[in-house]
């Protein structure tokens, strides 16, 4: 469950990020490699921040906007000296 749940806080927050870069192109007559190359990225970092920050601190319903309602969690693995 946690490797699909990281999947899908990664792709809904991508797809969202390329929908609005590629809407704001139309609106700010930027050329393909401007979108491509910064405004995708800056829209898809802000979108994961937003809701991210508002799951953590308004309500745990904010998730869903990410494509899944709680966040991956991860076992934390017995660390040990390697063995030589």
């Amino acid at each position: 469950m946690n490797l699909y749940a990281s999947l899908l806080r990664t792709g809904v927050p991508a797809a969202v990020g390329w929908l609005v870069a590629v809407a704001l192109r139309h609106g700010l007559d930027l050329d393909a490699t401007a979108v491509s190359g910064v405004l995708t990225p800056a829209v898809i970092f802000v979108y994961y921040g937003v809701f991210r920050f508002a799951e953590e601190h308004v309500s745990p319903r904010f998730g869903w906007l990410l494509g899944y309602a709680r966040p991956p969690k991860y076992e934390d693995p017995q660390l040990s000296p390697p063995r030589i």
